[in-house]
């Protein structure tokens, strides 16, 4: 289990995460929600319904990893090079932005969230010692951890938040196929990047396990 997703029995995965893993998703999670922006919670004394099927943007947000996000539904979407789509198509496209980037976005807030709260509801426990709980060893190295169990619905949850950390990392290194993939393992350690390239790749890993556990 340790390191990867495993399918529960009931629909649900679990995973054993040390302390140094928790923190850094749950970073990355926040990260996530940061970028995404806060939801429009409706005015005092205003119909939740008017504010649920109100009107988002027309327009594709400027920075790219929210592009990547929130693509145009028509046309060759954020990789899409400048003037390769038809007036049609852009008017289309701001179309259904229009009805769909607010739900979308709310969508993803409760992803990010989902993965804040689940590793906040985790107690990591001590690395065991030779004379009980909490005494490591001399000269071993682990760290606190905890089994993280997720819900069917909660599963769900995480696999999106996963895809959106994914696609906004990669979009940040500027990965636009399995090549530029290919070519972040020949990264050298001082290279700047090597940081979110280890976070875009581990969650890559955690990703396919946990598709794994979805599939009958």
């Amino acid at each position: 289990m340790a390191g990867h997703f495993e399918a529960t029995g009931d629909g649900g995965a679990a995973i054993a995460l040390d302390e140094v893993e928790i923190s850094i998703l749950r970073s990355l999670a926040v990260q996530l929600l940061e970028l995404i922006g806060p939801g429009d919670e409706p005015a005092d004394g205003e119909d939740p319904l008017t504010a649920l099927l109100a009107e988002g943007p027309s327009e594709p947000p400027s920075d790219p990893a929210l592009a990547r996000l929130f693509p145009d539904a028509y046309g060759g979407g954020p990789d899409a090079e400048p003037g390769e789509e038809g007036p049609d198509e852009r008017r289309a496209s701001a179309e259904f932005r229009r009805f769909t980037e607010n739900d979308l976005r709310a969508r993803k807030r409760e992803d990010g969230l989902a993965v804040v709260r689940a590793l906040d509801s985790l107690t990591p426990d001590p690395p065991p010692g030779p004379s009980g709980p909490g005494r490591r060893p001399q000269g071993a190295g682990g760290s606190s951890g905890a089994v993280l169990t997720l819900k069917p619905e909660e599963s769900k949850q995480w696999l999106g938040a996963l895809n959106d950390l994914r696609l906004a990392i990669g979009t940040r290194l500027e990965v636009r196929d399995d090549d530029d993939s290919s070519e972040l393992y020949a990264l050298p350690d001082e290279d700047p990047r090597k940081p979110m390239v280890m976070a875009y790749l581990w969650l890559g890993g955690l990703q396919e396990s946990l598709v794994e556990t979805l599939m009958p």
